[in-house]
């Protein structure tokens, strides 16, 4: 494939405090098969040394800026970036080697298409693999796919035109855990998209991961639902599809932060119980009640075996 100055991939990294990883994600962009590509690391305010890890590498661009989120971070990558093509790399995750020849081919194949996007891997901690879910690859509809659920799970595995941020705006800083959902809703409907169903990215599970952030998962998926009632309001099919999307996200993330709750509970850490209930009164008190409902049913069912092994005993 010809490679010319208007197929430079800018791959934008933003990093707070993940320099254990960092190493691992510039390395995963150095030894990529398409090799016309710039790497512009966004030291997020961090405090360990990222900047020192980013700054090892001659090709390497490093923005540092007072810590304002990974949306800023994106944003931040994005305006100190030259690439016609642009792909926004979490700094725990790594690309495999067909990844930017994945997506540039694809675009160069569908010219209509806004962004291409492929599928992850995921892998532990140490860089080992882990069991993956299935992912979808959706053929049409994408807009009211993703109302319904984010199917794209990290930014990772998308190759956006940079052309595309003159008529769309970037990441919201508002919503910073499900800005890319948000994005590509914003950008889907509107536009075309592909999927070319490759894995080209491992994406790492983590302690300190945001997805496993259950209480800043929950608000900021509902916030990121806000965002777009003014856009689906009136067209019946979106706004049921935005109804299911909303559901979903609360009842995932919402069960998950429950499960939190009980864990506080159980190891008396009673002000991060509280802290935890609050959240889910406020967003998800449905769920709330739910998962009650559920633990005390447990409860009398366990009960009630207890006392039969009694009275059986007796």
């Amino acid at each position: 494939m010809l490679e010319s100055q208007t197929s430079l991939v800018s791959v934008i990294i933003p990093c707070h405090n993940q320099a254990r990883f960092l190493t691992e994600a510039i390395g995963s962009v150095l030894s990529q098969r398409y090799s016309l590509f710039e790497i512009v690391v966004v030291d997020d305010g961090s405090t360990d040394d990222t900047f020192e890890v980013a700054t090892r590498y001659r090709e390497v661009r490093c923005v540092r800026q007072i810590n304002q989120g990974l949306s800023a971070a994106r944003n931040a990558g994005l305006g100190a970036s030259k690439g016609s093509y642009l792909v926004f790399l979490d700094a725990d995750d790594r690309l495999l080697p067909h990844a930017l020849e994945a997506g540039v081919e694809c675009l160069t194949a569908h010219p209509e298409c806004a962004f291409v996007y492929g599928h992850l891997q995921f892998i532990a901690s140490d860089g080992s693999p882990l069991p993956t879910t299935k992912q979808v690859r959706v053929e049409k509809d994408h807009c009211l796919q993703l109302l319904r659920g984010d199917y794209i799970w990290t930014p990772g595995v998308v190759m956006y035109r940079r052309a595309i941020f003159d008529s769309v705006d970037g990441f919201d800083t508002r919503i910073d855990a499900c800005a890319d959902c948000d994005l590509n809703i914003r950008i889907t409907r509107d536009y075309p998209v592909y999927c070319h169903g490759n894995v080209i990215l491992e994406y790492r599970q983590h302690g300190a991961n945001m997805s496993g952030k259950s209480a800043l998962m929950l608000k900021t998926a509902l916030a990121a639902h806000r965002s777009q009632l003014k856009y689906v309001k009136g067209n019946e099919r979106y706004e049921a599809a935005s109804k299911i999307g909303k559901r979903a996200a609360q009842d995932y993330f919402g069960r998950h932060l429950f499960n939190e709750v009980r864990a506080h509970v159980a190891s008396g850490a009673l002000k991060s119980a509280l802290a935890g209930i609050v959240i889910l009164l406020r967003y998800h008190p449905r769920g709330l009640a739910t998962c009650v409902l559920e633990g005390l049913r447990r409860f009398v069912f366990r009960a009630k075996n207890r006392l039969g092994f009694f009275q059986v005993s007796r």
